[in-house]
């Protein structure tokens, strides 16, 4: 944890990331080529409980072969959330496709998929254009509610890619999907290792599928779709996507402590739980089906007139990293004129969502530090209004 200020969420190197990178210079593999890139997938792959994974340079990388695997692509419609970082529908539309934005719904802050199961229903009574593929996003590493969307699958052949990019380690633990891991259902499960993830590489992405023929391919699209043995005939698209061995050296060491980061997120997470239990704050979901992975601890300020801008501001001012919840992508100018389904569960987020310090390495004090600011600008807030301090102690 950096010593000036508490900041929103940063890397602890702690394991054998230094005694891996310095096997890759020793041995000069640096690039693309060199084991630590196999070694990785391979691992990753067992801890998330699926065949095979195919390590990429960024999450976004992953999403973008994912669905061309999908077979996303002009004309085509793509189900994403409204409320979630905006690559994920970048990644949909680097294919051609359309979107449809499906509002989140208030108990995970996820996509609404009982609503988009309802719609799809409906468009296809009424001989409609139906979604080809729905993402689904683990919006802050909460376990969607991906049932509706399996039976999607099941009953009119949709394609599923999982956008796990911030639930490394979440799990489901009812219902058909009891005991899996997020990104493990779907056709495909794409992850990112940016370095505010909960294990970085510093940069890049995964993707996984229990699906050897596709896998095989996502391999072949990563790395320029090379074909033949000179390395320079490409028998159609490819993407300069590989990760490189430095990038996965670093990978392989932060997951051989996933286990112990996704405790100390528990913990973190209990513990602002308990300091916040009296502020005028919605606290972060936690359905009761669900093990969140706990990726930046996110809360929601009561009250219409508090300025959320303003608080990030206060708490950068004590040296604190406070940050806003992300725009709807309704609201984002590439996808003002999308189809959307549904209301302003999105919109409600984004305006009165805060995201506090979650590093896996933040202490108690620090958290204790971190809820004091919050509430002494929400009670200095609450007395410009005329109310009485003493109604937003923590």
């Amino acid at each position: 944890m950096s010593a000036s200020r508490i900041v929103l969420s940063e890397p602890m190197l702690a394991g054998n990331e230094l005694a891996y990178l310095r096997e890759c210079v020793e041995s000069n593999f640096v690039s693309s080529a060199g084991p630590f890139v196999g070694r990785f997938e391979d691992e990753f792959a067992k801890k998330t409980g699926v065949r095979s994974a195919v390590a990429c340079s960024s999450g976004t990388a992953a999403l973008h072969v994912a669905m061309r695997l999908v077979g996303a692509a002009s004309g085509e419609l793509v189900a994403v959330s409204d409320f979630t970082f905006i690559a994920s529908a970048n990644a949909a539309s680097y294919t051609g496709a359309d979107l449809l934005l499906v509002d989140s719904e208030p108990q995970t802050w996820n996509m609404d998929t009982e609503r988009l199961y309802d719609d799809v229903l409906r468009r296809a009574r009424l001989g409609r254009r139906i979604p080809s593929v729905v993402e689904v996003v683990h919006v802050l590493g909460h376990p969607a509610d991906i049932e509706p969307v399996l039976e999607l699958r099941q009953r009119f052949g949709v394609r599923i890619v999982e956008d796990a990019a911030e639930a490394h380690g979440s799990r489901w633990r009812s219902g058909a999907v009891n005991g899996r891991q997020v990104g493990t259902v779907g056709d495909f499960g794409c992850f990112s290792f940016n370095g505010n993830k909960l294990i970085t590489s510093g940069s890049g992405g995964m993707i996984v599928s229990n699906d050897p023929a596709a896998v095989a391919r996502a391999r072949h699209l990563v790395n320029q779709a090379k074909s033949g043995d000179d390395g320079y005939e490409h028998d159609e698209v490819g993407y300069n996507y590989r990760m490189s061995n430095l990038a996965a050296a670093v990978g392989l060491a932060q997951l051989e402590q996933l286990e112990t980061f996704l405790l100390h997120k528990r913990k973190m997470a209990d513990r602002y739980d308990r300091l916040l239990a009296s502020a005028p704050v919605v606290r972060p979901p936690r359905a009761e089906w669900a093990v969140p992975s706990h990726w930046l601890y996110s809360i929601l300020l009561r009250g219409e007139d508090v300025s959320v801008s303003g608080i990030v501001r206060g708490m950068q001012a004590r040296g604190i990293q406070a940050r806003r919840l992300w725009p709807p992508l309704h609201r984002q100018r590439p996808y003002l004129s999308c189809q959307r389904l549904g209301g302003s569960v999105a919109d409600g987020i984004y305006r009165a969502g805060l995201s506090l310090p979650s590093s896996v390495g933040i202490t108690g004090g620090q958290q204790g530090a971190v809820v004091s600011g919050l509430c002494s600008l929400l009670a200095r807030h609450a007395g410009g209004r005329g109310s009485r301090e003493a109604e937003v102690q923590c």
